[in-house]
């Protein structure tokens, strides 16, 4: 299978539908993240520092080439397809999916501390600063987000039953285009 890559704002559920999806169709899962920071033996937050952020997409730069050829289901850092050619590797690859999920949904999850403690760009704001980061955010990154070549609406996760029915209505979707 070439791959799906999944991308959209943090706490579309890019990671949770991912796994979810890659289960159903029995292939392999990636998380752009993850895969850095085993391949590095740092963590993203460390990589920013050490590296800057021109640095460290340069470094998923790299990672994201490297999964690519892996093929199955890929999930991408909220600001992936915001760098370089990113958006352009993917498209030529594979599949791009954008997740979407209300501007409400996504404030209400990121506020979530779970969410914060992972997250150092908000990790110290309150609700009302969450609020105001996504609409900042979004608005940039829209752009470069609505180049996927499919949007599906990830609202429906909250609950690992809800999970479940989405990642088997993406995997048709998948397979579908595929």
């Amino acid at each position: 299978m070439r791959a799906a890559f999944l991308i959209g704002f943090p706490g579309c559920g890019k990671t949770t539908l991912g796994a979810a999806t890659a289960r159903v169709l029995g292939c392999t899962f990636t998380d752009l993240d993850e895969y850095i920071e085993q391949s590095s033996g740092r963590s993203i937050a460390r990589l920013y520092s050490d590296a800057g952020e021109d640095g460290f997409r340069l470094i998923e730069q790299q990672a994201l080439r490297a999964v690519a050829r892996r093929g199955g289901i890929v999930s991408c850092g909220g600001g992936t397809p915001c760098y370089g050619a990113n958006m352009e590797l993917m498209n030529a690859v594979g599949i791009t999916v954008w997740l979407t999920v209300s501007e409400e949904c996504l404030t209400a999850r990121l506020c979530l501390p779970e969410h914060r403690s992972i997250r150092p760009q908000i990790a110290s704001l309150d609700d009302a600063g969450i609020a105001a980061y996504v609409h900042t955010m979004l608005s940039q990154r829209t752009p470069w987000y609505a180049q996927a070549q499919m949007r599906f609406d990830s609202t429906m996760i909250e609950t690992a039953a809800d999970t479940e029915v989405t990642a088997q209505h993406l995997a048709r979707v998948l397979l579908s285009v595929m």
